[in-house]
């Protein structure tokens, strides 16, 4: 698990940086390409310490602007000949998904009663993406029903969308929305939902 957790957390900087980098360019409209790492540096100011000298911040920046232009997330324009960069349409996508990734689902003031359910079945070829896509709905507040079968009480499915672009596991992944659940006293009790009888569990 030691493993997975910095997997985790390897995965969650590089988010963090790109996800920078591109609101970065998305509010600047367009960025000159040479004032790209100046401009996330100072809005990095919030990592210090994060990297244990600035030149593996410039390193990691300069890295994941690289990686945001090969997969067609920024794109290098030539403007009065200087270069610029903007985002995409893509990267807009991906912006937005990365703010929904912040894993802060809107939870309703009431629930519907309706339970939702998640189940997967990834080969083993994809054992990493599985681990990550487990953690990842722990980190949302899914419960595991058994091993492939994670459940949460409130409406997730644009994030279970964007999940499934993400991982690119769209056809492996099953999302359920279930009006009635046998024996759902123990989950109503976990997420502190009421009973039958409309009272707190």
């Amino acid at each position: 698990m030691g493993n997975l957790e910095q997997e985790i957390k390897k995965k969650d900087k590089r988010k963090n940086i790109q996800k920078i980098i591109l609101n970065t360019v998305f509010t600047a409209g367009m960025l000159a390409v040479v004032a790209v790492a100046p401009n996330v540096l100072s809005v990095m100011k919030q990592f210090e310490g994060t990297f244990k000298r600035k030149k593996n911040l410039k390193y990691s920046i300069n890295d994941s602007f690289m990686r945001l232009r090969e997969k067609g997330l920024i794109e290098i324009v030539e403007i009065n000949g200087k270069k610029v960069a903007r985002i995409t349409s893509k990267g807009e996508s991906k912006l937005d998904f990365l703010d929904k990734h912040d894993f802060k689902l809107k939870i309703p003031k009431k629930w519907d009663g309706r339970w939702r359910i998640v189940t997967f079945d990834i080969r083993e070829s994809q054992k990493k993406t599985r681990a990550l896509l487990r953690m990842t709905l722990f980190q949302i507040g899914f419960i595991r029903l058994q091993n492939s079968v994670w459940i949460y009480p409130y409406d997730c499915e644009d994030l279970i969308s964007l999940l499934k672009a993400d991982f690119k596991i769209g056809k492996d992944i099953l999302y359920m929305i279930v009006e009635k659940l046998e024996n759902d006293w123990h989950l109503r009790k976990t997420f502190n939902l009421p009973n039958s009888n409309g009272r707190k569990s």
